[in-house]
């Protein structure tokens, strides 16, 4: 065939239908050949290597406008592309709140020539915008609706059920939840421990979740609305999610599939701080069960990162979230290499999953026609998590000196390697990701 513009050579390639040794062939940013690919202007040489489908990490916090002090659109998406990623949903809770028109067009101006990676702006729900939130999630580049149930301030929190079927009635498209049950942790703020982070997981305990979870259930199958339960933590969850999968997707992160409570509290204290909080070893084992079932949809990092100062404070003065999305391909290809779940499962809840739940348009797969992003991993390679390797602001990780094995080598997007071998390209090129729903009609 006629020459292409890039060419990858040698790798194993993740298909459709299984990994091959074939040659990928791109131009225009497009996959235009898999296998017999001819000359190319640049040819990337991935012997040894596993070429992925870009991996699409559906839940980031990049703090910008307001909280740039934590992370911006451009640090965080170098963390992104350095840590294998190339495409994230950013969400809404910066200062202002990202619930208008105007706070949408605002993030992508400022994403432009800045954003490292592809991306999409969640608009958040609050009591005061349901009804203009049907043409809001209509805008190019948004990902669609927030609504924060619980572990949020001010107009983004919706935690009472008449509030919420309005936020649900508006729209057609996919609404992401954070389920966490507002009125059970005003009940038990008397359950916190000044200066111990373990007492989070006694606060903010199994039955906050399961309420919040279940109410979204019944509110969204009144509405006939489909919904997004982010960031899952307990196994009676997943197991009740289980049961509604025509209206309801669902997240886990590498954070909680990582870490149990019994070692992160006492060896990192507030830094472990998150909501919904890190539960014990046995969450983390029953979150992996139904993994394995296949009710977890998607793999999100919830990279929510604050700075040293503000974690450093007193426990319940220190606030929740830690950084994540540089870490979450590394992470789970540890988990691929220790057998925890095969690597067909992950490329699915990075990818193929995303590009399911969301429409996302052109991405998470490697096919003829698809956008050529591409994930290049080496799956044998063996090191340590380094601070020094991180970009995030904040400059810290729970997971800093982990020993693993699976390394992101390349980030492509669209045609364009964006990183290799934690070099990054000369520019940002990121674009905002495109809907079915959307730009499509």
């Amino acid at each position: 065939m006629a020459s292409v513009d890039l060419k990858l050579t040698g790798g194993t390639v993740h298909l459709p239908g299984g990994p091959a040794q074939v040659d990928v062939g791109v131009s225009g940013g497009k996959i235009v050949a898999i296998g017999n690919v001819g000359d190319a202007g640049e040819t990337i040489d991935c012997a040894g290597l596993d070429v992925l489908p870009g991996v699409i990490d559906s839940q980031v916090h990049f703090r910008e406008p307001g909280l740039e002090a934590k992370e911006d659109l451009e640090s965080g998406a170098r963390a992104a592309v350095l840590g294998g990623v190339t495409a994230v949903f950013e969400m809404p809770n910066t200062k202002p709140n990202t619930d208008s028109a105007d706070a949408v067009n605002d993030k992508l101006a400022r994403a432009a020539n800045r954003m490292w990676c592809d991306h999409a702006f969640y608009v958040g729900a609050t009591n005061h915008n349901a009804a203009s939130l049907a043409e809001l999630e209509r805008m190019p580049g948004t990902a669609g609706v927030k609504i924060f149930m619980g572990a949020s301030t001010g107009d983004l929190l919706v935690s009472d059920d008449d509030n919420l079927a309005r936020v649900l009635a508006s729209g057609h498209r996919r609404v992401a939840i954070h389920a966490e049950d507002e009125f059970r942790m005003q009940d038990r703020l008397g359950e916190r421990v000044t200066g111990d982070p373990a007492s989070h997981p006694v606060w903010r305990d199994d039955e906050s979740a399961m309420l919040a979870t279940q109410r979204i259930l019944r509110l969204a199958r009144a509405a006939k609305r489909r919904i997004h339960i982010l960031h899952v933590t307990t196994p009676a969850e997943l197991e009740l999610i289980g049961q509604h999968k025509d209206i309801a997707t669902c997240e886990v992160t590498p954070q909680h599939l990582t870490l149990a409570g019994e070692d992160a509290y006492p060896r990192l204290g507030s830094f472990a701080q998150m909501n919904p909080p890190i539960r014990s070893g046995a969450h983390r084992d029953g979150l992996f069960e139904w993994l394995r079932q296949g009710v977890p949809d998607v793999i999100g990092s919830d990279h929510a990162p604050h700075t040293r100062d503000e974690k450093a404070k007193p426990y319940p003065d220190s606030p929740s979230g830690m950084p994540g999305v540089q870490t979450l391909l590394p992470l789970m290809l540890n988990h691929v290499a220790e057998g925890r779940l095969t690597l067909q499962r992950l490329i699915d809840m990075t990818s193929a999953g995303p590009q399911r739940i969301f429409g996302i348009a052109g991405k998470g797969r490697i096919a003829v026609g698809y956008d050529a992003d591409f994930s290049v991993v080496d799956l044998k390679a063996r090191w340590t998590i380094e601070e020094s390797w991180l970009a995030s602001r904040c400059g810290w990780s729970p997971f800093t000196g982990m020993q693993i094995t699976g390394k992101p080598i390349g980030t492509i997007i669209r045609g364009n390697r964006v990183m290799w071998e934690a070099q990054l390209a000369d520019a940002a090129i990121g674009q905002p990701v495109r809907f079915e729903s959307v730009d499509f009609g």
